[in-house]
């Protein structure tokens, strides 16, 4: 089984500048939902939810030196909100998960197979 990326994105206004509570409170219970359903078919690996993009750090030691900088590493409309690790047999299962996740949250997903070892 390949293990899959399906990371969560938006933009700032939609995912964090004054979300509407009932959309909110629709998209928590359904990712419940999704999330139970992904425990229980063993899919699962590990799933989270991302604070807003100003609470990020960066940091940057290519040159030996650490430069930390406070604020998201790029200066983009869109923003990774969150994401779920998820097993799948084949690219074709990782997407119909991701379809899935997409309704659940309620936000476009990029979906990305990890390395091979």
């Amino acid at each position: 089984m390949t293990q899959y990326l399906i990371s969560v994105w938006g933009t700032e206004e939609e995912s964090y500048e004054n979300p509407d509570p009932q959309v909110m409170e629709k998209a928590y219970v359904q990712v419940d939902a999704f999330n139970k359903r992904m425990q229980e078919s063993g899919a699962w690996v590990f799933a989270g939810g991302l604070e807003a993009p100003s609470t990020a750090t960066t940091v940057d030691a290519r040159n030996g030196e650490a430069v930390v900088t406070d604020g998201p590493f790029l200066e983009t409309k869109e923003q990774l909100g969150g994401f779920w690790v998820l097993e799948a047999p084949d690219l074709d299962a990782a997407l119909a998960l991701a379809r899935e996740a997409s309704a659940a949250c309620m936000a476009k997903v990029e979906v990305r197979p990890f390395q091979a070892e």
